[in-house]
């Protein structure tokens, strides 16, 4: 009675058990029947990732799904001549190893079955795509099979997709009632504009729920748990993941190797393409995406991904700081046959400052970070709780689980480092984790080892039961058709909407230079304030050489990091004269609306002529042209035509819109004579300054240095010391070594 009261009281009742009761029944035939045949394609078989890591992955499912109702071919395929392909096959598939606690015997016999449904074919024209797909159906007919589905996994550069994409389209795909799962491999793209063109490249021959995009991080153990976590621990994390409680979140992948080897590589992607617009941006979206009613949906786990994508406030130059370790140049120069002049702006080593516009976590500092030649290799993600208490008694009488003045922290432990596994850490001041016991479990004590500053002592600390490649749980994804732990078309296009401006406005950025490895000291450490992020250090001092094709140690000279309290500006020659240029320009417009008036002296017009190439036509009006006045000192050779200089100096102007009459040239050519003491020229270039430059002041002042030329503020030969005291604006002298300028 009651019950029909119920169903009465809430007929979607009724539905809800009428699909269960089928799903079950389902499931009951599905058990009983075979599931349908899989072929599976590694397309770059004889490659380094397939030998080192695909194989491996393809034979742990086939351990997994061994028995379980689905039957498999594998087909190891590359454009290595057919026997050549077979030999390379046949000593990777040798070297294939089983988790511990599968027996010897059992190990083998697995193995051998695997090695037999294994094959190598030469795939290069749609004829030989066309013939795999015939010899599948035959296979599965002969069998009596029917077939399920067909994985191809590109393990090729991105530039062999379209044709490879092209020949399974037109001549190898599954027929009616199976399905065809693409896994594509990264780099997607170099920024927006090319992945946008990749993407719809891509989809013109598969639909988006057939494409695989691999990030192998979203395969670690310790990354694969993060919403996990956060799901069954709701009730502790919801009061405390948001910007009310977290402090910051770092997000690291540090390596100890450098990129010898892979430089062609990396100086098409850098540290920041190849690590942190990919692996470190999805772990992100993973902390900080809302966690949807049902993490195992995997639809809603990537739209709330994507909601995360548009959150992130855009990047700009202050947002990071760059380096690269010392060797890496001469490297590239190597591998690359790179002239002897040549300096890669590549960066190595990237801090990322990112922040969230949304309600939770509004304020909040995300760190990104990564790089090559570091002082250790680890990868984590650090969430650092707010700690606002104040303990009276010392730190030798905090109690471990009780005291409020012990960091609070949540740790996702990616792999390496002190620890040397992936671990799940928890500060014992925060609150005891739930998490899955048949696959972690809590990490045994280690005496002596501090993470984060604290003893392991400190966390609850959880480790897999059973540690497995990050290949091997995304190939087990695949096969089972989950797309949440693979980038979406729609996210990857909103990461690179992300990225892509940072990358232009870093493309001309020089990077730090450092040492690597232990040696870097505090050397990358950096700080944050606001949206700004900034190395702690200030540069280093750097060696120059001097003139000559072979330096000794003594033709280098220093060059110190600070001029008179202000930062010295170092660059390559362009980037330079357009930083002088937009210096001057800032100058001019602060002058001008200050004094109504600009007054910059320089030597000759050299400095400017270079300068005028980076300023834009019309830029000097906007402090008004009429307001600028150009003051030239000269250094005249009694052999050189003075009017060159002043006609110089004239059309430099002229090209900047500055009126005639505001070009104060020094008067070096009085009276048929040059630079003649009796002419009083000086006295007259003085009393001209003194006029016009209120106090003798100049608003800016341009010096140049050079091989040939150095102008400095330090007294000349031959001047006495008084008219340097501030007694005369302008001093004539004469260089007591030929020629005489």
């Amino acid at each position: 009675m009651l019950a029909e009261l119920y169903f009465t009281r809430h007929p979607g009742f009724w539905k809800m058990l009428t699909v269960a009761v089928c799903m079950a029944l389902l499931g009951c035939l599905q058990a009983q029947e075979p599931q349908g045949h899989v072929s599976i394609i590694l397309l770059g078989a004889t490659g380094d990732l397939a030998k080192k890591y695909l194989w491996q992955g393809l034979f742990q499912l086939y351990l997994d799904e061994a028995g379980k109702g689905h039957s498999f071919s594998f087909h190891g395929a590359a454009l290595t001549t057919t026997k050549q392909g077979q030999e390379l096959l046949a000593k990777v598939l040798e070297s294939l190893s089983c988790p511990k606690d599968v027996a010897p015997g059992r190990c083998a016999e697995l193995k051998d079955q695997f090695q037999r449904l294994s094959q190598y074919r030469q795939l290069k024209t749609s004829e030989d795509y066309l013939a795999l797909s015939e010899d599948i159906e035959a296979l599965v007919q002969k069998e009596g099979l029917r077939e399920a589905g067909r994985v191809f996994y590109f393990s090729v550069p991105p530039f062999a997709y379209a044709d490879i994409a092209r020949s399974i389209n037109s001549s190898c795909r599954p027929g009616p009632g199976a399905w065809l799962r693409v896994v594509l491999e990264k780099p997607f793209g170099h920024d927006h504009l090319s992945a946008q063109q990749l993407a719809t490249e891509l989809g013109s021959f598969f639909q988006e729920e057939e494409m695989y995009r691999v990030d192998h991080y979203l395969g670690k153990q310790a990354v694969a748990q993060i919403l996990p976590f956060r799901d069954q621990n709701r009730k502790a994390l919801d009061g405390l993941w948001n910007r009310h409680h977290v402090e910051r979140v770092e997000i690291v992948m540090k390596e100890t190797v450098d990129a010898e080897g892979r430089t062609s590589f990396y100086e098409e992607y850098g540290v920041i393409r190849d690590v942190l617009q990919n692996h470190l941006t999805e772990i992100l979206t993973l902390v900080a995406m809302e966690l949807p009613y049902n993490v195992s949906s995997s639809e809603a786990v990537l739209q709330h991904k994507l909601q995360a994508f548009q959150a992130l406030r855009g990047l700009r130059t202050g947002s990071a700081v760059v380096g690269q370790y010392q060797a890496y140049s001469e490297q590239v120069r190597r591998e690359l046959h790179k002239p002897p002049s040549f300096h890669s702006l590549t960066p190595t080593f990237a801090g990322i400052l990112v922040h969230m516009d949304n309600l939770r976590w509004e304020g909040v500092p995300f760190i990104l970070m990564s790089g090559k030649a570091l002082d250790e290799r680890v990868g984590y993600v650090r969430i650092l709780f707010k700690n606002r208490a104040y303990c009276a008694q010392s730190e030798k009488h905090w109690v471990v689980d009780q005291s409020q003045c012990l960091p609070q922290q949540v740790v996702f432990y990616i792999g390496h480092g002190e620890l040397g596994s992936p671990a799940v850490l928890v500060s014992r001041n925060l609150f005891r984790p739930s998490l899955p016991s048949q696959s972690w479990k809590e990490l045994e004590g280690r005496p002596g080892l501090r993470l984060f500053g604290r003893p392991l002592s400190d966390y609850y600390a959880y480790c897999p039961v059973r540690e497995q490649d990050a290949y091997s749980i995304l190939i087990s994804h695949i096969f089972h058709g989950r797309k949440d732990s693979f980038i979406t078309t729609e996210n990857l296009l909103a990461s690179w909407v992300f990225w892509t401006p940072l990358l232009d406005s870093l493309a001309h950025e020089v990077p730090r230079l450092y040492p690597g490895g232990a040696e870097n000291g505090h050397l990358l450490d950096f700080e944050f304030s606001g949206s700004q992020l900034a190395f702690t250090q200030r540069q280093p001092v750097q060696l120059v050489p001097g003139p000559g094709s072979s330096p000794m140690p003594s033709d280098f000279q220093v060059l110190t990091a600070v001029y008179r309290e202000s930062p010295l500006v170092s660059a390559w020659p362009e980037e330079l004269i357009a930083k002088l240029a937009s210096d001057i320009e800032a100058t001019a417009v602060r002058a001008v609306r200050r004094f109504g008036q600009f007054h910059w002296r320089s030597r000759a017009a050299r400095a400017p002529s270079s300068c005028s190439s980076s300023w834009p036509r019309g830029t000097m009006a906007s402090p008004g042209p009429t307001h600028t006045c150009g003051w030239w000192m000269n250094a005249a050779s009694r052999s050189g035509t003075p009017s060159q200089t002043s006609r110089a100096c004239r059309l430099t102007c002229c090209a900047r819109e500055v009126p005639y009459y505001n070009v104060h040239p020094m008067p070096v050519h009085l009276h048929q004579r040059l630079c003649a003491e009796e002419d009083q020229g000086a006295r007259a270039y003085a009393d001209e300054i003194s006029a016009l430059v209120t106090n003798g002041s100049f608003d800016l002042v341009l010096l140049v240095h050079g091989q040939r030329r150095c102008h400095t503020a330090l007294p000349l030969p031959r001047v006495a010391h008084k008219d340097w005291r501030g007694e005369q604006l302008v001093v004539l002298t004469e260089s007591p070594l030929p020629p005489h300028l």
